[in-house]
């Protein structure tokens, strides 16, 4: 099976970690999103499946790196719940950072995100991702996807919706077990670390990343 990981000097989290996270997030007012009545397996998967059957095009499209790149990160805007997954990367520094930081972290960390995983998606050139149906996880839905590479053993890759955003939107992908949402908090918070705590640099290293 084939695996992505981010730096080397950060952990792999499983599903199980999504959970405890969550729990741990929930005591600071950082929860998941919630799950409104409007939210639905069908809707999840008609998400998804768009979503997939515009990466698959940009995988098959022959572009240059930075052509692939600009498409992923449209993909992700349309797609993401990118202030969501903005604000949860930022951890409990969110509680104190001002307005217009945030706008300024969020517009900075959207673009960070996309390039880093349309570079992983890029990765997928010559293969393909093919949805294969959705269920419901606590307060979000679970669609899974499967994706096949050349010379590789297929994989998984889910993708994890909620309507929190007042639509449905993904919050969360997991690639072969790699959970991005806790993965992502903890580079942002080694990031914040060293840069002692300085929002407004954190979010200058971000636009260079």
């Amino acid at each position: 099976m084939k695996t992505f990981t981010a730096a080397s000097n950060i952990p792999t989290f499983t599903r199980r970690s999504l959970i405890a996270g969550g729990s741990a997030l929930a005591a600071t007012g950082l929860v998941l999103p919630r799950a409104a009545l409007a939210l639905s397996s069908g809707a999840s998967q008609q998400l998804v499946t768009a979503a997939v059957g515009e990466i698959n095009k940009v995988i098959a499209s022959g572009k240059s790196e930075a052509g692939m790149l600009a498409d992923f990160q449209r993909i992700f805007v349309r797609y993401a719940d990118l202030n969501y997954i903005s604000f949860y990367s930022l951890g409990s520094a969110a509680r104190g950072a001002s307005k217009g930081q945030m706008r300024a972290y969020t517009q900075a960390f959207s673009g960070y995100i996309a390039r880093k995983y349309g570079r992983r998606f890029r990765e997928f050139i010559g293969g393909r991702i093919d949805v294969k149906g959705a269920r419901q996880v606590k307060k979000w839905i679970e669609v899974d996807t499967v994706a096949t590479l050349r010379g590789s053993a297929p994989f998984d890759v889910t993708f994890f919706v909620s309507d929190g955003s007042g639509q449905h939107k993904f919050f969360n992908l997991f690639i072969a077990d790699v959970n991005m949402l806790l993965t992502e908090r903890a580079e942002v918070g080694a990031l914040l670390d060293r840069r002692g705590g300085n929002i407004d640099a954190l979010i200058e290293d971000l636009k260079r990343a």
